[in-house]
């Protein structure tokens, strides 16, 4: 008899979880206490414009685990390849081209020919693991020793755009080089999704129900039964969900309350007092398309990219219409001090500079001010949580603030992959 899994959280992490063991032949339920699956990775419909919660870029698409989902479930995906000779940089008083090839590398303004050099020189022994940094050295540490101030300041600035962070410089070094390890060999660094999150998340669905899965919406998991180190049951609102295994995706705020009255709280509360990856977000819909040289500009004093989203994905947008999307990054100093005002005045001049005449344009926005990007922000001394404890038999984790490959939706991903490995290998 197959076994029964319960999932709980409907988001990039649950449902796709859920997708892959329904397709291997488990009888799964998914328990999502919104109306709606998908979590933060949704779209939007407003007045004709679909706005994405969130960048849906993937990075290292070659390299993704969603290119596992892909061939090993049918999961459609419309991969856009971004256009890196769009792609510039803005250094207040010009623009360069964004080094993210060795095109754009040779024609980069960002170095002169000598750091140039030193940085492919860097690229070379990240490949080829000769560098990996030093556990307990932060990357801005790290490198301060070993680089000139310009090599150190662009791969700082690169980390700034793939993690989503306002503080690169406190990221591990180990991860910095790991993540490096794998961006710098794929052949596909950027890639959106035709569709947005929608896409991804009705294609798993389907998949899911295709394979015999329940869905359950509107019920919020509260605690759990457990016997010796094995869990018995979910209990919700006023039903209990008994089940052989169970993943829990849903974050260590939820999880806290969740395994509060069991022997695991310490293990669980750990991870409830890491500070997560918030940004501040500012799309726009346009009437019109408005003409740009860029597809993707990053102001690099302020720390503030724009994606011209419908560029690459035109199902977003009305016909002739444009759709846009900024974000800021945000420390946890600015968060504190409730800056997010201070970012959007600056993302509207960022818009100003690089697409005049927008807001003669404007037909719809969506602003954000506190958008949280990923639960568990990789810097100092913060640690994703395991997808498994070895304390908890029969209980498992995945989502973005678990271990696995990448960062952001890469971590909802892999991790939820792990999960599933270790499920069908009987672990």
């Amino acid at each position: 008899m197959s076994e029964k899994i319960l999932v709980i959280g409907g988001g990039l992490a649950g449902l796709s979880a859920a997708a892959r063991l329904a397709h291997h032949g488990y009888l799964v339920t998914l328990i999502e206490k919104a109306p709606k699956l998908g979590g933060r990775a949704i779209t939007i419909p407003i007045k004709g414009f679909y706005f994405n919660f969130g960048a849906h870029a993937i990075y290292g698409r070659d390299h993704s685990v969603l290119k596992k989902y892909e061939h090993e479930l049918g999961l459609k995906v419309d991969w856009k390849d971004f256009s890196a000779k769009k792609a510039h940089y803005d250094l207040g008083s010009f623009t360069t081209p964004m080094p993210a090839t060795l095109e754009g590398l040779f024609k980069t303004q960002i170095l002169d020919r000598e750091n140039k050099l030193r940085f492919a020189y860097e690229v070379i022994k990240t490949l080829t693991a000769i560098e990996r940094g030093e556990e307990g050295v932060p990357i801005g540490e790290y490198l301060q020793q070993k680089e000139t101030d310009e090599v150190r300041d662009l791969l700082l600035t690169l980390a700034s755009s793939n993690f989503f962070t306002n503080e690169p410089e406190k990221i591990p070094s180990t991860l910095f080089f790991r993540y490096y390890k794998r961006l710098f060999s794929t052949r596909k660094p950027v890639a959106y999704i035709g569709g947005g999150w929608q896409s991804i998340v009705d294609g798993l669905e389907a998949i899911l129900k295709r394979h015999g899965g329940e869905v359950i919406h509107k019920e919020h998991i509260k605690a759990v039964a457990f016997e010796d180190r094995k869990l018995t049951a979910a209990l919700g609102k006023e039903s209990r969900y008994e089940a052989d295994r169970f993943i829990f995706c849903v974050p260590p705020k939820e999880l806290s309350v969740i395994f509060r009255d069991t022997p695991w709280s310490p293990l669980i509360e750990e991870y409830n007092r890491y500070v997560p990856n918030q940004v501040v977000v500012y799309d726009v819909g346009l009437r019109q398309r408005i003409k740009s040289p860029y597809t993707y500009i990053y102001h690099k004093a302020e720390r503030v990219f724009v994606t011209d989203i419908s560029y690459y994905d035109p199902t977003c947008i009305p016909e002739g219409g444009q759709l846009m999307q900024a974000i800021a990054y945000l420390d946890q100093d600015e968060i504190a001090q409730n800056v997010a005002d201070e970012k959007i005045a600056i993302i509207e001049q960022v818009y100003d500079k690089h697409f005049p005449g927008w807001r003669d344009q404007l037909v719809a926005k969506r602003v954000s001010k506190r958008a949280t990007v990923q639960e568990i922000k990789c810097i100092d001394d913060q640690r994703l949580m395991p997808v498994k404890f070895h304390s908890i038999q029969n209980a498992y984790f995945a989502g973005d603030w678990c271990e696995g490959e990448g960062q952001l939706s890469e971590l909802s991903f892999s991790s939820a992959y792990h999960v599933t490995e270790k499920i069908i290998r009987g672990v």
